[in-house]
């Protein structure tokens, strides 16, 4: 059996059976149901509370019309629905006034699908930014992704905050696509022979620019020497350049050869030392997005991974890529943007609350005589009422 298909079952068999269930679930909406026919049938009974159906307005015995109305309205969206499945639907509800509980396990399921799916989109545009030397795609689908957990937090009743893992998720380092991997190591070495040939030109990108941002490791080990001589003041020349290197022991573990640093130092520096880092930075925007990305997808696809944690993982996951809008923002002359107005101090939302307590307390079983119940032509596909064990 299916959890997540079984909750999503007891969730409308509730409110089939209780619709005043629906005033306890506003924090859920019908695209958070996994089955088409779900989302559609939800999203009826919603639209008939908003209508003022009898069955709502009444408060005593739901009549069959609840049941044949919400059909014919949900099927006006959906193919498959047939007059039989409401009271399959009303049989795997266990007890209504448990709905706030089984929507939260919807929930649940909800949060990991919409974060798996932010996730591989935002990937998706980065590869695309990667392949084109862009970055718009990739930043556009990051804010959509950081807003989708922000909802998220709010409906499932947490603090959107990140919060580093406590075991961070495997994740490879993510290369430039193979046709802009030549192009993006090119201006890499370009751009460190401008910097020796004409040392003031770090003044250039000193400010935004960082060994993080090169693709090539052992490019990025070089720009931090370049970067380090040119704090303390000292000449860059190809001899300066490799005693820095070797006080790094950046030539005893292998990062760097002699070759290397002569290649670059001895190379042609000719060019703008700004518009080659737009460059690095563009790759550098790309490339962390997608590691974001996939480090978003692994812990979305952790199924033993709480909403609330998850949500926090991957809001701290987005935090090396804002780190990098940033200075791209920096690099573009473009001031970074301001931060957003702190919460009121009152409290959190109503929506907020009722989600938390979804998650903690279930509202009191109804006694016998006050449970509701369908017209005598549903009541036969009712359970039998049960007891805790």
């Amino acid at each position: 059996m299916n959890p997540l298909l079984s909750a999503e079952q007891a969730v409308l068999g509730s409110v089939l059976l209780d619709p005043g269930q629906l005033a306890h679930l506003d924090w859920l909406a019908p695209d958070h149901f996994y089955r088409p026919i779900h989302q559609a049938l939800f999203a009826a009974l919603r639209k008939l509370r908003t209508e003022s159906h009898p069955a709502v307005t009444t408060g005593e015995r739901v009549p069959l019309s609840w049941v044949t109305d919400a059909v014919a309205e949900a099927s006006n969206h959906v193919r498959g629905l047939t007059a039989v499945y409401p009271h399959i639907l009303i049989s795997a509800c266990p007890r209504p006034e448990h709905a706030p509980v089984y929507g939260r396990m919807v929930l649940e399921g909800a949060i990991h699908r919409s974060v798996t799916a932010h996730a591989i989109r935002l990937h998706q545009a980065a590869r695309a930014d990667a392949l084109r030397g862009e970055v718009e795609g990739a930043l556009h689908h990051a804010d959509v992704l950081a807003g989708v957990l922000e909802d998220l937090a709010r409906r499932w009743g947490s603090e959107p905050r990140p919060v580093a893992p406590t075991t961070p998720p495997p994740t490879a380092p993510v290369a430039p696509p193979s046709v802009r991997a030549e192009q993006v190591a090119e201006d890499e070495q370009i751009l460190l022979a401008v910097l020796v040939e004409r040392p003031k030109a770090m003044d250039e990108v000193v400010g935004w620019l960082r060994p993080g941002d090169f693709a090539d490791p052992a490019h990025g080990q070089l720009y931090r020497c370049l970067g380090a001589l040119h704090h303390r003041g000292e000449p860059m020349d190809r001899i300066t350049v490799l005693w820095e290197a070797q006080r790094r022991g950046l030539l005893a573990d292998g990062t760097l050869t002699t070759e290397q640093l002569t290649a670059i130092c001895d190379g042609v520096g000719v060019g703008s030392a700004e518009w080659l880092g737009e460059q690095i930075m563009r790759s550098s925007v790309a490339r962390t997005a997608a590691a974001s990305a996939r480090a978003i997808r692994t812990l979305a696809e952790n199924e033993t991974l709480a909403p609330g944690r998850l949500i926090s993982h991957a809001l701290h996951a987005l935090g090396p890529l804002d780190n990098v809008r940033a200075r791209w923002q920096t690099a573009n002359g473009h001031p970074a943007p301001a931060p957003p107005p702190a919460p009121p101090t009152e409290g959190p939302p109503t929506a907020q609350v009722h989600a938390a307590l979804a998650r903690s307390t279930a509202r009191p079983a109804a006694r016998p005589s006050e449970r509701p119940s369908l017209a005598s032509t549903s009541s036969a596909a009712r359970p039998p009422s049960r007891t805790h064990g």
